[in-house]
């Protein structure tokens, strides 16, 4: 037995006051480095503007910060268990929040591009172990179901405030302040983690830590990312060499994994039919979500002619929705009825926005194109988030909640990319090709985001009968 579960945290848990607190810090934590990864959006054309990237150069600015991040959630994780997750959480804020104030001052491309890296470093410290700290501070099953939707609530109402704070804060301040308001928070949020978390021992570094697996798993992650994300800066050759590379990497890991006396990943994780299950449905609901959030600001802007501050604005139904739901009926569904069932009525609601979302015409309102399917996706996701999350976990055993966890987030960072890259591709190939038959700018712009809206009511159909499937409650 672990040193981990032999811990005094472990056998004793903290009071529900402390708990509760620890909750709170964890969320303000993880929401720093949710909301990073959205509130870039909407301030690039000035990002673009003041530091003179070029059209493909300006895509690092995002692909900086999700290549570490993707790349090294899996391997942070699992260090989370043997240095302990306190430590880990706690170091991957103050370089999170370094990293923002370096960003912040940055005056050369160059300089913002390696900062947003080492922000990507940070935010894989501190997000990969949360959901691990989260399951071991709440083991009775109701209580963890309300702790996770909370969590949920907050992750998901980060992502959607920030599209609005990166169009207010860069039309209020400029856009250096997307990243210098993470100075306060992150050190409000550092002071709060060593005061209220509890101390815990970590297994040590000896017991398990495979750095050469490490290197390989880490290489393959950050290889797949830059793959789904850069696809389209490079040609077709360069691009299948580096895909077929990956999944070679992957396959070096697992042979290492299966034979070496301390694996920094136990295969027999991916034997549990819950968490390997839920990870698959998860990236495709996810590649589902990221795609609506962006293309859906896109359409908001080129299509019905929003500005910056009003297309954030425009969202803001989302995350209040989201909250209210997770926080108020989130947990009580689920304790009712049950994980599996919650789950697919999201995923029903889910596929429901995403259908109506095909039809949006380019003489369309956001009134009646575009609330409607908003409020359904936020109502699905608020469903099925915290459920999903809950099935992920429980699949999953105490001594490996870390690696759990850095697999879960990990497979959130791929989805969302594979999401953009696949949608936002079929969306510019199909303007494109109407462009050159003569269509109207704005009338090509919308079908070709139409076509981007119904592969993702696929994509989103795919996950509720994967759910159906592989997640299914198996009795006697």
């Amino acid at each position: 037995m672990s040193t981990l579960t032999e811990s005094p945290a472990q056998a004793a848990p903290p009071r529900t006051s402390s708990r509760w607190a620890s909750l709170a810090v964890l969320c303000a934590g993880a929401l720093m480095t949710i909301l990073d990864g959205n509130i870039v959006t909407v301030a690039m054309p000035a990002i673009q503007a003041d530091l003179g990237f070029s059209g493909p150069g300006l895509a690092w600015v995002v692909n900086a910060y999700l290549i570490p991040f993707g790349g090294l959630l899996l391997l942070a994780g699992r260090l989370g268990d043997l240095v302990g997750r306190k430590r880990m959480f706690t170091a991957g804020l103050v370089v999170f929040t370094v990293a923002s104030v370096l960003c912040g001052v940055a005056t050369s491309q160059g300089v913002l591009i390696a900062a947003r890296a080492l922000q990507g470093v940070g935010g894989a410290m501190a997000s990969a172990v949360v959901l691990g700290m989260l399951v071991a501070l709440f083991p009775e099953p109701r209580e963890r179901a309300r702790a996770i939707a909370v969590f949920s609530a907050v992750g998901a109402a980060g992502g959607a405030l920030g599209t609005f704070l990166g169009g207010a804060l860069t039309q209020a301040a400029g856009w250096h302040w997307i990243f210098l308001i993470n100075l306060p928070i992150g050190v409000a949020a550092w002071l709060a983690a060593v005061r209220v978390l509890a101390p815990e021992a970590g297994a040590g570094l000896g017991r398990g830590a495979d750095f050469p697996g490490a290197a390989l798993v880490t290489g393959a992650l950050m290889l797949s990312v830059y793959v789904i994300v850069g696809a389209g800066d490079r040609d077709l050759t360069a691009t299948w060499l580096l895909a077929l590379l990956a999944p070679a990497l992957f396959a070096a890991f697992t042979f290492r994994q299966a034979r070496a006396a301390r694996p920094l990943l136990r295969l027999r994780l991916f034997r549990s039919r819950l968490l390997t299950g839920a990870n698959a449905v998860q990236i495709l609901m996810i590649a589902t979500m990221y795609g609506f959030q962006f293309i859906g600001a896109l359409y908001l802007q080129r299509v019905l002619g929003y500005g910056e501050l009003a297309t954030g604005t425009a969202f803001l139904p989302a995350p209040v929705a989201i909250g209210v739901l997770m926080l108020s009926l989130s947990a009580r569904v689920v304790g009712r009825f049950g994980a599996y069932r919650v789950l697919l009525a999201g995923l029903v609601l889910i596929t429901a926005g995403m259908a109506l979302l095909g039809r949006a015409p380019a003489d369309g309102s956001y009134a009646a194109d575009v609330l409607p399917p908003l409020l359904l996706l936020s109502a699905g996701f608020a469903a099925a988030m915290p459920a999903l999350t809950g099935l992920a976990m429980a699949g999953a055993r105490e001594e490996d909640a870390g690696l759990a966890s850095g697999v879960f987030n990990t497979t959130q960072v791929v989805g969302g990319s594979l999401g953009l890259a696949v949608l936002s591709t079929l969306a510019s190939s199909r303007t494109d090709g109407l462009l050159a038959r003569g269509t109207e700018v704005v009338a090509a712009t919308a079908e070709g985001y139409q076509l981007a809206f119904r592969v993702a009511t696929g994509i989103a159909a795919g996950a509720l009968v994967l759910a159906g499937v592989v997640l299914r409650e198996r009795r006697g």
